[in-house]
């Protein structure tokens, strides 16, 4: 059974919150909490209530007992509004900032792999594995690969190097 918590229109934005989420994606709970606790960030303090209340209510709307079995089975941080300020500057000039917000999502699950369904990363940071593809090999009768080509324009490796062309020796 999956278990969520979520946290709305938190002062952080979701670019440093997912910073402090990748670092806790597929852990256990107790792992989770301490590492959690010793993330010298911000947003690490708010992540950890979401993952708290996700405990809690894993508690009580499940009567999962066993808190050890629990693991983070998703963690996400998505945009939310953002509050838009004016800070006036000199000669009459005017700087927006923008101060912006983000939506908390933390699930855990008691169950030994992750339900189906559920992500245990973001769609976009998902690893495909494609199948390893065997060398070709080349027909029985084929002969050696041809040799390169030099390219047109290039010079060839025993032409002089250094500055311009070699000038051509005078006759004594």
């Amino acid at each position: 059974m999956v278990t969520s918590a979520k946290a709305r229109f938190v002062r952080v934005s979701a670019r440093k919150a997912r910073l402090v989420l990748d670092q806790i994606r597929g852990k256990s709970v107790g792992d989770a909490l301490a590492t959690l606790e010793f993330t010298p960030r911000a947003a690490a303090r708010l992540i950890e209530k979401v993952l708290r209340s996700a405990v809690a209510n894993a508690e009580h709307n499940h009567q999962v007992r066993n808190l050890d079995d629990l693991r983070v089975v998703r963690a996400v941080a998505d945009g939310g509004p953002s509050l838009k300020r004016v800070q006036p500057r000199a000669m009459g000039r005017a700087f927006f900032i923008k101060h912006r917000t983000s939506h908390l999502t933390i699930a855990v699950s008691d169950e030994a792999r992750s339900p189906r369904g559920v992500l245990t990363r973001p769609r976009h940071l998902q690893v495909r594995r494609l199948p390893a593809r065997a060398p070709v090999a080349a027909p029985a009768g084929a002969a050696a690969a041809p040799a390169a080509r030099p390219r047109p324009g290039r010079t060839s490796s025993a032409a002089p190097r250094g500055r311009g062309r070699a000038k051509p020796k005078e006759k004594e």
